[in-house]
């Protein structure tokens, strides 16, 4: 069992946890997890026991959004998903809880402030929705870090664009 602290980006908030599965391995493309994490185009989350969760800074502003798995779906026929919370004063995503699993609780790796392990592989899932600039199995063959920067890199979003002639 490996235990992981985690927080908010604004400090407002901050939790701990034990671990048996602390390997973010896996990204979920599933139109909820991207929309709601930003970033990447999909969610990393991690698994820890729900009885070892301690808010241990700003448990009264921890708050929750429970999605819709299809908002097609007539409103008295619709089924919610795991609930998703998160500090409201910097929208970062902390951890998510589903019904049908109570014992678990699902940290989004991104929270984790404890160095997590690096993956031997990862596993992609729900790319059925994932939008083709994120795909993975599009991205596979391309070459996607052509340059890498500890920081920002020397030109601007525009430049990289009106370079590779992508500017609209």
């Amino acid at each position: 069992m490996k235990h992981l602290q985690g927080s908010c980006h604004c400090g407002a908030v901050s939790f701990e946890f034990e671990s048996k599965a602390p390997v973010p391995f896996m990204r979920c493309y599933c139109s909820i997890c991207r929309k709601t994490s930003g970033g990447g185009g999909y969610s990393i989350n991690i698994m820890g026991e729900t009885d070892t969760l301690r808010i241990t800074k700003g448990k009264e502003a921890v708050q929750s959004y429970r999605a819709v798995k299809d908002k097609s779906v007539p409103k008295e026929k619709q089924v919610l998903c795991q609930n998703r919370y998160f500090c409201p004063t910097c929208a970062s995503y902390l951890w998510a809880h589903c019904d049908d699993y109570p014992q678990w609780i699902y940290p989004y790796a991104s929270a984790i402030d404890t160095e997590l392990p690096v993956p031997e592989s990862t596993s992609s899932l729900m790319v059925q929705f994932a939008p083709a600039w994120a795909d993975p199995r599009k991205l596979n063959n391309k070459k996607t870090s052509d340059d890498v920067f500890e920081e920002y890199p020397d030109y601007s979003l525009e430049q990289w664009h009106k370079t590779h002639g992508q500017l609209a």
